[in-house]
């Protein structure tokens, strides 16, 4: 008997269905059977599963002599299912990767419970996926399982079947099966819910609810919309049966007006000419099932009331007023923006006629986020070197706690903000400030980049349009000819920037001053990162840190991460750093967290996390450069390389000259972990020769060098890097002497 009944009714989704069933079948977890229910579908759909179950013998196929719907569809999945619990995927959703053990552990860490409920994610056409707003519902506190009693909210998630896990005997003993008609999930959903002896939650995202532009079958004009009120019968029904169940009769009424509110006001739902009808229809049931008693939020108050009331007419007025008065608040807020933009511009252009403040410096980092990179540290080192001189930071209001409580903050889009780069004397930034900056006589512009560029930058990027997007070229050169300074940790930096950022400015090829972390930090020191991080003491921290795919719209999560430290065991974890243009859901997102699985992402600071890990794995991330400075092991996962070489393009050959191991899939990852290739012998050859190239000046002293040369003029004395024997960690290169090219 297998663990799980998959049951998949397919109708009139032949385009999705091999995607659906292969997210099955590519389970780690295998213990299930599947049943895939063709629902008389005219296209391929019938044929697609005959298919699987030729290939599999886990799949079987059920055909219906006629169109029956999901729930009739359902039903006769359930007929023929023999797992310990059933569960129920619509042939165009899809489980997530490793959805099924994540279940499965689950159910087993909370003594096989009646229902599990689970979470799902909205994916759309774009690639987005927009985790269930009501996720926090489903944290995993408290009792292991419980009564719906226990925890009512849990009905605010969205009250469907196929985000479920049901044991298939407490099925069978409540004689629960699906009716007709559309919103055929209510009257299970709530029944199942209200009578399970006990419910475990699952937080974690186990089903991509698949957002179709067309042909979803809640989102068609039709008068089977009215089915509703069948629906909701069903419902009190049940509970009328069940004298036990009396206390959920005010919760189920208001839900149902909710319901019927959210219909009613939806466009596209109901027919032409039937709104009134719907409405009779509503205050019927009103009648007919009230039962006070439970809350109602006060913005609900009204629209129950004329529900009950059934005063049709009021309820559309009141609608299309509220309509109208958003359209009005919107376009007021609107023109108080406009009007503001135009104030601050006045404001700024008024401030670029005052004089410049010399003892002033604006720092930024990365549009705007927190204090990090080579700006942060050229702020720390000017304020200790630079006698009298006031520094600010511009960042967004979230990230203004990681900046240091003796410099001054600013926020975008603001007086002081306009001001700052107005009046102040030193611009600094690892990426450019905003297009509208005037660069005045006597500014000083600084450009600190941020990292050794491996992948192609700049103008180098107009024959590559999948990586420039809506690059504005023009408007790139422009920002150029604004710098006078332009940081280099190595030549190869200063030959890639003087080319792909053609302009007239001074190139420092002083070292990474973002680096000098790395050659001043102590062991105890290292040690409070890893406590904070809750590294577990005498573990191997992997830093996973991959880069942004330019070619792919979604987030990009080629590593299956919960098979990755199955495989390393249990002395090891994974720190998992995000790309920052990743906005859409990391590595980790929608899944219970796995203890030996760190989500740092919101870490204000990569460079601590390299402090605090043992190795790193990444792909084609410049963060690299910078963590051979720890003579640390590095190891490359590049399993894309063909694509992200075809649409971003490298500067040099990646694998011929890498940093460390390098593997070329998931598999190849573990045998290099699993044989100690990550950290042999010739890791560190390689390591070594990758430091000796591009770290030459990196020795903890870069950021004092560009200080003392931009901000104190000085052209002379500079610190130079020291030789290898003379500082850690070990392997710093031979001492050479830093460079300073003019271009133009």
């Amino acid at each position: 008997m297998p663990r799980f009944s998959v049951i998949v009714p397919a109708y009139r989704v032949q385009a999705y269905l091999h995607a659906c069933l292969d997210s099955v079948l590519n389970q780690s977890f295998k213990d299930y059977e599947i049943i895939v229910v063709d629902d008389c579908s005219p296209d391929a759909c019938g044929s697609i599963a005959d298919e699987y179950a030729a290939r599999d013998p886990r799949v079987g196929v059920v055909h219906l002599p006629r169109n029956e719907g999901l729930g009739p569809a359902r039903n006769a999945g359930l007929s023929r299912a023999v797992g310990d619990y059933l569960l129920f995927l619509d042939g165009d959703d899809t489980f997530t990767p490793e959805a099924l053990q994540t279940i499965a552990d689950r159910l087993e860490t909370t003594g096989g419970p009646d229902v599990l409920v689970y979470d799902y994610a909205r994916t759309y056409w774009s690639g987005e996926s927009v985790r269930n707003t009501f996720a926090r519902c489903l944290a995993e506190n408290g009792p292991a399982s419980f009564r719906l009693a226990d925890r009512p909210e849990l009905l605010k998630v969205l009250m469907v079947v196929w985000n479920k896990a049901y044991r298939r005997e407490f099925v069978e003993a409540e004689g629960f099966t699906f009716p007709p008609g559309y919103y055929e999930d209510t009257p299970w959903t709530y029944p199942v819910l209200m009578s399970a002896g006990s419910i475990a939650v699952l937080d974690a995202v186990c089903v991509a609810y698949r957002q179709r532009r067309r042909g979803n079958i809640l989102s068609t004009t039709t008068r089977r919309h009215f089915d509703v009120f069948d629906q909701y019968d069903r419902v009190f029904a049940f509970i009328d049966a069940r004298p036990e169940l009396a206390v959920w009769r005010p919760v189920m009424f208001r839900r149902m007006l909710d319901h019927f509110s959210t219909l009613f006001t939806s466009r596209g739902r109901l027919p032409r000419g039937t709104r009134a009808q719907f409405f009779r229809r509503a205050r019927a049931h009103c009648a007919r099932h009230r039962s006070p008693g439970a809350a109602v939020p006060r913005r609900a108050r009204l629209r129950h009331a004329l529900f009950r009331l059934g005063a049709h007419r009021t309820y559309r007025t009141l609608w299309a007023g509220q309509r109208v008065y958003r359209g009005v608040r919107q376009a007021a807020t609107a023109a108080r923006r406009a009007v503001r933009a135009a104030a601050l511009q006045l404001h700024y252009r008024l401030q670029l006629c005052l004089p410049l403040r010399p003892a002033e410096a604006v720092f930024a980092a990365y549009w705007n986020r927190g204090y990090t990179c080579s700006p942060a540290a050229l702020e720390a080192t000017a304020r200790a070197l630079v006698p009298g001189l006031r520094t600010t930071w511009i960042c967004r209001p979230e990230d203004a706690h990681t900046v240091p409580g003796a410099t001054r903050v600013v926020h975008p889009g603001t007086a002081a903000y306009w001001t700052a780069l107005a009046r102040s004397r030193y611009l600094v930034n690892n990426v450019n400030f905003d297009r509208r900056l005037v660069k005045r006589r006597g500014q000083i512009m600084v450009q600190t980049h941020h990292g050794t560029p491996l992948k192609t930058m700049g103008t180098d990027l107009v024959h590559r349009p999948a990586a420039a997007g809506t690059m504005d070229f023009g408007q790139l050169l422009r920002n150029i000819d604004k710098w006078d300074f332009s940081l280099s940790a190595n030549q190869h930096s200063t030959l890639v920037w003087e080319r792909t950022y053609p302009s007239r400015y001074t190139t420092l090829e002083y070292g990474s001053p973002r680096n000098d972390v790395f050659h001043r930090t102590r062991p105890e020191e290292i040690a409070r990162l890893r406590a904070r991080l809750a590294v577990p003491e005498g573990s191997t921290a992997l830093l996973y840190a991959p880069t942004h795919r330019d070619y792919r719209r979604g987030p990009h999560h080629p590593l299956d991460l919960e098979q990755f430290v199955r495989v390393l065991g249990p002395r090891f974890v994974v720190l998992v750093r995000s790309h920052y243009l990743d906005t859409a859901p990391r590595a980790t997102a929608g899944r219970a967290p796995h203890p030996q699985i760190i989500d740092v992402g919101d870490h204000p600071s990569v460079e601590e996390l390299c402090l605090a890990s043992d190795a790193l794995v990444t792909d084609y991330s410049s963060l690299m450069f910078d963590y051979v400075n720890l003579d640390r092991p590095v190891v490359l996962f590049l399993e894309d390389r063909q694509a992200y070489e075809a649409a971003r393009g490298t500067y040099f050959d990646l694998e011929a000259f890498p940093p460390g191991a390098v593997s070329r899939s998931q598999e190849e990852l573990h045998e290099i972990f699993a044989t100690d290739h990550w950290r042999g012998p010739r890791s560190a050859q390689r390591r070594a020769a990758f430091r000796a190239r591009f770290c030459p000046y990196d020795d903890g002293h870069a950021a004092e060098r560009v200080v003392r040369r931009v901000f104190l003029g000085d052209t002379s004395g500079l610190p130079l890097p020291v030789s290898s024997g003379g500082r850690r960690p070990s392997g710093v290169p031979r001492q050479v002497t830093v460079r300073e090219y003019t271009n133009g």
